[in-house]
């Protein structure tokens, strides 16, 4: 079975091609990073009407590159939600009317559960049951992952996601947007000492976070080395910041996947989302060992990302994500969305 993927939650616009015995033979990629960074952020309407504008060229894009027609196509996945409302609708209605036209059924998908899913497109692929970390611009969550649609949440932030909090801190900065990536960059060049900020939430005894906190301290220290220095923070000052930053976070996460292997038994971690790109966070997940109790001795943890260029959004995984709900296929019968739609929602009962 041939499944064409959509992607069109947020900022890009994704249209891959999944094969269910050749795996991966197409994939394309368009983002509007660039026409959002003139404005700080991204703009809804012209995130909808870029997504208008890509889909075909992209779809004839991918077909080509699969050395594929339109007529073997056997199924249309898209992204239902969450996201952006009228970028949803944007691929939603690209994908019912293709499907309508070639007389194929539409499988609505999961935005999250597309990247849930995303590591298992790596060569190296992980087994169920596993510990799932979300963690992107959008979400950040830890869940219990089974099989196909069998998940339990576990725990989740409870304000900012990290990849948010990633973001404001960088304009905080005064980087240049997305700052996320180059806040991480910059942190390289930091000195582990010179700046200490809060990890919000970390002995709370459970598997919720909260970054919000942690965005108010660096604000903060921003005010006071502005008072030292000016507007302008000299490089080293602002990287030291980025470097403490970056460690917060990262120890909150690697405390929360501790905890979560733990209380589950499972001895496999699986991150996906944007945040999942960050070397600091690949680095320190990649040596995770867990102990049961203080004698015990170090348990070694398996630790799946997908590659990087599926960590952001991107059609593959939800062509993905679709080759593996088949049983969802259903004929065109309109083109809803769900901007708030919660993964918990899906799950096989």
């Amino acid at each position: 079975m041939l499944v064409l993927g959509i992607e069109s939650s947020c900022d890009e616009t994704g249209v891959a091609l999944y094969d269910t015995k050749q795996g991966l033979i197409g994939n394309q990629l368009h983002t509007q990073m660039a026409m959002h960074a003139e404005y700080g952020g991204v703009v809804p309407e012209l995130a909808s009407r870029d997504h208008i504008r890509r889909l075909v060229p992209l779809t004839e894009a991918c077909l080509q590159e699969a050395q594929k027609t339109y007529a073997d196509i056997d199924a249309i996945a898209f992204t239902q939600g969450p996201g952006l409302g009228g970028a949803l609708l944007a691929g939603s209605s690209y994908a019912n009317a293709l499907a309508f036209a070639l007389n194929k059924p539409v499988i609505p998908v999961h935005h999250l559960e597309g990247h849930l899913l995303s590591p298992l497109l790596a060569e190296e692929q992980p087994e169920f049951p596993f510990v799932a970390l979300l963690v992107s611009g959008g979400h950040t969550q830890f869940m219990a992952v089974r099989g196909i649609g069998d998940y339990t949440l576990l725990g989740e932030s409870v304000d900012d996601a990290a990849g948010e909090a990633f973001d404001k801190t960088a304009k905080l900065l005064g980087l240049p947007y997305p700052g996320g990536a180059k806040l991480s960059e910059l942190a390289k060049l930091g000195s582990p000492d010179a700046f200490t900020f809060p990890r919000p939430m970390l002995h709370s005894g459970d598997l919720q976070m909260s970054f919000s906190g942690l965005k108010t301290s660096v604000l903060t220290a921003v005010q006071k080395a502005q008072a030292e220095y000016g507007t302008t923070l000299p490089d080293a000052v602002r990287n030291d910041i980025c470097h403490a930053f970056q460690d917060a976070v990262v120890d909150v996460l690697t405390a929360k996947a501790k905890q979560a292997l733990l209380d589950t038994g499972f001895r496999t971690l699986v991150v996906a989302g944007g945040v999942g790109a960050n070397w600091k966070l690949r680095e320190t997940l990649n040596q995770l060992q867990i102990k049961r109790h203080a004698k015990s001795p170090a348990e070694a943890v398996k630790v799946y990302f997908p590659p990087l260029s599926l960590c952001t959004d991107n059609g593959a995984m939800i062509a993905f994500a679709g080759a593996m709900r088949l049983h969802d296929a259903r004929a065109v019968a309109g083109f809803g969305v769900k901007p708030r739609w919660h993964l918990m929602d899906i799950v096989q009962s």
